[in-house]
């Protein structure tokens, strides 16, 4: 595609290497995303009824969090990085050279389509990228307000957003990248990977899984519930790092069950009516798979569903089996199965049933069982005692394991997803030891001695 070329006549400008011109870009876009904030809110509701609340905490104040932790230590991170010499070298100054990549492609998708679009940009950016972005077709209104704000603050060449479905997607795909950044779905994830594979081109994989919650017997049970309910029902169960069911120990299962209806009552009111605080299903495509993992399930809560709307109320499902449709894959909606455990092999028995997860949330007052759980299985990121809170803080990586993703970001790990870091040695001049030159006159004996120099 032309819009490539262009990236890559503009990079090699060297315009992006400066951080005064990164920094300017950045303060652009942040203005024009204040400016801009009531429009975003107004696209993502009529996108997919999104709340406004969670559009501004969970899409554009977590954008300008995010410029904001890049502004403000971009220069330092920037710098080279000293790293200790060894004996063998010395006499030498040795380094960590941050350079960016060059020419990125990020893939972003619907379920948080301004987010997903603007914070990975923002690292990019940082680390001196230019920027080729997709963003996704199912959420044209979005799309279309990233576009403008694209296409205002950013000079041509340096990031571009491309609109379109598949064969967009497939046509960026065959081009030869230098980074690519991909948010999907881990069947799609696959794809875009193989594609990488074939020019060896480095890759962030943000993907999915079927995240665990679990709720032992010591859980303060009516706070768990009020914050798994939060976590669940957020984006009306549309997030990749949702609780996809929970283990719940069967001395507290039936109050927890107890806990989960008041609170999923307080917070949307009757569930038989479209609640102004729920978000929509995206589309009628995923409503129709989200409905059909309904049928044959024992509906102890909700169920209700009106195609009208792409609505489907919140929804608890009781000890649903493994081999149930429910069960197979990211669940990715309102819909929340609840299993009862009373052993720990029961617990591993569900875990590890699935590849490894995007994330894992364990309830207990037991350091010790909370420990268990953090150190048993494998898993992108968590939380104990909450849930999705584990990806406000900048200073923590966010990202998958094995199935559920490669490489992570936020903060400084934006910055360092996006750089390469070259090691340097700098070497002086004024002494150089002969004992590396030929002809080779040092004794075995002595040679054998010089590990310890290294």
């Amino acid at each position: 595609m032309d819009v490539l070329n262009v990236h890559h006549n503009f990079f090699a400008t060297q315009k992006t290497k400066d951080i005064a011109f990164r920094k300017a870009a950045l303060r652009r876009l942040q203005k024009e995303i204040v400016a801009r904030e009531d429009e975003i809110c107004d696209a993502l509701y009529a996108d997919f009824k999104k709340p406004r609340f969670e559009t501004l905490a969970a899409e554009t104040q977590f954008v300008l969090a995010e410029i904001k932790t890049q502004l403000k230590n971009i220069g330092y991170w920037s710098r080279p990085e000293r790293v200790s010499s060894i004996l063998a070298n010395w006499p030498t100054a040795d380094f960590l050279f941050p350079e960016p990549y060059g020419n990125v492609l990020l893939i972003a998708p619907w379920n948080y389509p301004f987010q997903l679009v603007f914070a990975p940009l923002a690292g990019a950016v940082a680390a001196g990228n230019t920027v080729v972005v997709k963003p996704s077709e199912l959420t044209p209104n979005t799309s279309k307000i990233s576009s403008e704000i694209i296409n205002k603050v950013f000079e041509e060449g340096h990031v571009s957003i491309v609109e379109g479905g598949l064969e967009v997607s497939q046509q960026l795909l065959n081009q030869k990248w230098d980074y690519i950044f991909f948010t999907g779905s881990t069947k799609v994830g696959k794809i875009v990977y193989e594609h990488a594979a074939k020019n060896l081109t480095p890759v962030t994989l943000e993907l999915g899984g079927k995240n665990p919650c679990i709720v032992d017997a010591t859980a303060n049970i009516g706070l768990s519930a009020k914050r798994i309910a939060w976590g669940k029902f957020l984006n009306a169960g549309q997030t990749c790092i949702a609780s996809d069911y929970i283990l719940v120990h069967h001395k507290v299962k039936s109050r927890f069950i107890e806990a989960l209806k008041k609170h999923i009552e307080a917070s949307f009111g009757d569930v038989a009516v479209p609640s102004e605080h729920l978000a929509r299903i995206i589309n009628q495509k995923n409503y129709q798979r989200l409905k059909s993992l309904l049928e044959d399930q024992n509906v102890i809560y909700g169920g209700i569903t009106i195609d009208q709307e792409n609505y489907i109320s919140p929804t608890i499902i009781d000890e649903p089996t493994l081999e149930s449709p429910l069960m197979q894959d990211e669940i990715f909606g309102p819909i929340l199965p609840i299993i009862g455990y009373e052993t720990e092999e029961e617990i591993e028995r569900y875990v590890s049933h699935y590849e490894k997860p995007l994330a894992t949330y364990v309830f207990s007052r037991k350091k010790s069982f909370q420990k268990k759980i953090l150190t048993k299985y494998s898993f992108g990121g968590g939380a104990i005692n909450d849930t999705v809170i584990q990806i406000t803080n900048k200073k923590l990586p966010f990202g998958g394991v094995g199935a559920s993703g490669v490489g992570g970001y936020h903060g400084k790990s934006s910055f360092d997803t996006f750089s390469n870091k070259k090691g340097i040695i700098k070497k002086a001049n004024w002494l150089d030891v002969p004992l590396r030159y030929p002809p080779y006159k040092v004794p075995d004996f002595i040679l054998k001695r010089f590990k310890h120099l290294f």
